[in-house]
């Protein structure tokens, strides 16, 4: 019995849902824990501890606000796909076309014929624009794809890899404060526990709200340092065993415009999951079709 590998990580893609369903959660634990448990009765005492405990409700929900937004834009964001009927044109009619030539090397295209060819997706049967991978969850090539999320159902890909980023930097700000303000909390637990001077309930809610923000605090790091260093040399997760083999990244432009080319130049959006009409007219790299390279800007 022959096995469709490809149907099966398309039914991944399910395994999504119940993902939201978990943010949703761990969402709703901690600010019950946070909030509702630990420093809205705080309010109420007067003095210091009444302004720390507004200071920290306000800043909490600033940043819960901020960490569903962008996470419901990486979400519904279309990452970008392939035109209909694409196809790769010469360098020397490309502006003409409105395309981009690929350049890329045989061993990291797919094959048509027996034969590598570079550009074109034998499962898609259309054109492959650079930096652009074929996705076997989401069935379809995605342009300037950096990885399949489970947590999002969505790829992330060049339209909206800045909302993927803001995510993990908002949710990391965001479960390290938990940490902090759930700490006293935490340490009190046992003390509590032995006496039975709280609802045991409420107990297991601090406690576990605790360490799940601090184990996903602790993630969420590794994942902020690994995309800032991809971020700083223009570099996908798929590119990196790429980048490898070359001497010198040709999508590198320098620190300062390789942020650009994913944030785009208006720094009053650079923390907001939007872009401005002036970046995404002006930056083809936001648009996923085209990339300038390190040759384009020494040039």
């Amino acid at each position: 019995m022959d096995i469709n590998l490809f149907k099966f990580c398309s039914a991944l893609k399910v395994l999504g849902y119940f993902m939201i369903l978990l943010v949703a959660a761990i969402i709703g634990v901690s600010y019950y824990a946070v909030v509702l448990l630990t420093w809205a009765p705080q309010l109420s005492r007067g003095g210091l501890q009444s302004l720390l405990a507004f200071l920290i409700i306000i800043a909490f929900h600033v940043l819960l606000f901020m960490l569903v937004w962008c996470y419901f834009m990486v979400v519904f964001t279309d990452p970008g796909s392939v035109p209909e009927n694409w196809r790769l044109v010469s360098a020397e009619n490309n502006l003409e076309a409105g395309g981009s030539s690929v350049d890329a090397p045989p061993e990291t295209s797919d094959r048509l014929d027996g034969r590598p060819t570079a550009g074109y997706c034998a499962h898609c049967q259309n054109g492959k624009p650079p930096r652009c991978h074929h996705c076997s969850i989401c069935q379809r090539c995605v342009l300037k794809m950096d990885h399949h999320c489970v947590w999002v159902v969505n790829c992330v890909g060049a339209r909206n890899y800045k909302f993927f980023l803001l995510f993990l930097l908002y949710t990391l700000l965001e479960t390290t404060m938990d940490v902090l303000v759930l700490l006293p909390s935490f340490i009190e637990f046992f003390s509590e526990a032995k006496n039975h001077s709280s609802s045991p309930g409420n107990l297991a809610i601090i406690f576990l709200a605790f360490v799940l923000n601090l184990a996903f605090a602790l993630s969420l790091l590794c994942f902020v340092v690994m995309h800032a260093s991809l971020l700083s040399s223009n570099t996908t997760s798929v590119e990196v065993h790429e980048k490898k083999g070359a001497i010198r990244w040709k999508y590198d432009l320098g620190r300062k415009r390789n942020f650009e080319q994913v944030f785009g130049k208006k720094k009053a959006l650079w923390f907001f999951p939007l872009f401005s009409k002036e970046d995404l007219d002006n930056i083809p790299a936001l648009r996923g079709l085209s990339f300038p390279t390190r040759s384009d800007v020494e040039a």
